[in-house]
């Protein structure tokens, strides 16, 4: 049996399924009879529906408007996560350096302390792989300790200028932008940039939802609450619009009777701002005066008042910074796996980012676009096949067809970085996939690594799947997509864990 290790020495040269040489199957497999019969079904007749199953040797297994170009949502990660690890490498890690602007004497800073963002998305993240906050910020005092400084006669600044341009795509939906999930950023953030509230219903329908906001504290921040306690069955429908131009937000929506106290989470649009709020309360905390207050880089000038409209002075040019220390992110290939294990957009963003600038020298949406095709280009997927707008899938401008999954999918088994890449994925009944396949054999579900996407009407799985025996050329590589259903998700995931099984099965 290929189990995980041996999988992941596999090599694929997997023709297009329109190509004339592919060999086809001497008969329908079970898999292509199955899709047949629900293509036409209540749940899937009005919808837009692609199947693509390929084996390494060539083997078309099951085929249904392979090359209909749909809306991927979350399954969008495996080309963004497999494209950074291809051209970064698996071990690579971000960076955030701590410098300064003017002199040091007698342990006294007189000028600016900088935070210089990397783009590391890790920074006071909550996620297992993250150094802890108070750790980071050990490791940042440290080096002001190496540097002799003991008190600030400045101000600290969260400096995210390494990522330009928007901190957020535009063609996002409007209520998903101030929610966790839409949350994005510059070249320096802290907590993923979000926000946890804590939510509880009213007494009454009707009644204000009581909202207290836990995590972090932002004391610029002016919040409205515009939502009210929903009737029963209704359920969490509770958004929060915000914008990086002025600290206010205004929580909407509906929160119903019967739901269960809870915390959300929401976007913050200020990560350097805050990194650097608390940084400097970290500092005050251990005896380091910082006699003025924070600030953040917007436009290439200073921003120490949210909300004021007066540009303030010009940021110092980061080469003209006196850098006194660098910290690292966990390696790319441990971020990759959160990222694609909890579908963690923000992490997906800042790959598309890193690319664009390590390529393209800037964050830009089309710097960014144009390295992603750079490195398509590299891995022989040729990106004139597909249209790609952002890295996390939340944007439904993203249109990529089953055939171009499992066309980048193989390609991906002839990366080097393929044996950590298949690592990254999930498996039936693992973290995050414990409903998937349910009720299926253990040795069935651990042949299967894939990535799962699901956004309105959208509910997509891709991956490649192990061969019980025989030979590699068994592998097979598959992508399921379903657009513009109208039924639930929950009578849709049947349908597809099937089609899964099914594959499996006679593999």
């Amino acid at each position: 049996m290929f189990m995980a290790a041996s999988f992941a020495a596999l090599s694929l040269s997997l023709a297009s399924a329109q190509n004339p040489a592919v060999k086809t199957a001497p008969e329908k497999s079970k898999a292509q009879r199955y899709i047949e019969s629900v293509a036409t079904n209540d749940i899937l007749k009005h919808a837009s529906f692609g199947v693509l199953a390929m084996t390494e040797g060539g083997t078309t297994l099951a085929s249904w408007n392979p090359d209909k170009r749909l809306v991927p949502a979350s399954t969008m990660k495996l080309i963004t996560t497999g494209a950074a690890m291809h051209q970064l490498g698996p071990d690579f890690k971000f960076t955030t350096r701590i410098g300064y602007t003017g002199t040091v004497a007698d342990g006294v800073l007189e000028g600016d302390l900088y935070i210089v963002g990397g783009g590391d998305p890790t920074i006071a993240s909550k996620d297992s792989i993250a150094m802890r906050r108070d750790a980071l910020f050990a490791q940042w005092k440290g080096f002001l300790d190496k540097a002799g400084i003991k008190k600030i006669n400045g101000s600290v600044i969260g400096d995210g200028r390494y990522f330009d341009g928007p901190i957020e795509r535009d063609t996002w939906q409007y209520q998903d932008i101030g929610t966790s999930y839409g949350t994005g950023g510059d070249g320096l953030c802290f907590y993923e940039n979000t926000i946890d509230m804590k939510v509880t219903h009213g007494a009454t329908v009707g009644s204000p939802v009581n909202v207290i906001v836990s995590y972090p504290t932002l004391p610029w921040m002016k919040y409205h609450y515009a939502c009210k306690t929903g009737a029963a069955g209704t359920g969490d429908q509770l958004y929060m619009f915000t914008s990086e131009f002025a600290p206010y937000a205004e929580v909407r929506g509906s929160f119903a009777i019967d739901r269960a106290a809870k915390t959300e989470q929401f976007s913050n649009k200020f990560g350097a701002y805050t990194c650097a709020h608390f940084f400097r309360e970290y500092l005050l905390s251990k005896g380091i005066e910082v006699t003025r207050g924070v600030a953040d880089v917007r436009l290439g000038r200073i921003r120490s008042n949210l909300s004021s409209l007066d540009p303030g002075p010009y940021a110092a040019k980061v080469d003209d910074l006196k850098m006194i220390g660098t910290s690292y992110s966990p390696a790319l290939k441990k971020i990759v796996r959160e990222c694609l294990l909890e579908s963690d957009n923000f992490y997906a963003e800042t790959f598309y980012k890193i690319l664009g600038r390590r390529l393209h020298h800037s964050a830009q949406p089309d710097s960014c676009a144009t390295a992603m095709a750079d490195v398509l280009k590299k891995l022989g997927a040729s990106p004139e096949d597909v249209k790609i707008d952002d890295g996390s899938g939340l944007s439904r401008s993203n249109y990529i067809s089953p055939e171009y999954f499992v066309k980048f999918l193989s390609k991906m088994m002839d990366s080097q970085v393929f044996g950590d890449y298949v690592e990254t994925l999930g498996q039936p009944g693992g973290r995050h996939y414990e409903s998937r396949l349910k009720g299926e054999k253990d040795d069935l579900k651990s042949r299967v690594h894939l990535k799962s996407g699901s956004m309105g009407g959208v509910r997509c799985f891709s991956g490649y799947i192990e061969p019980s025996e025989g030979s590699k050329s068994d592998a097979i590589i598959f992508s399921i997509m379903a657009n513009n259903f109208t039924t639930p998700t929950s009578k849709v995931d049947p349908i597809i864990d099937r089609i899964i099984t099914l594959l499996a099965a006679d593999n």
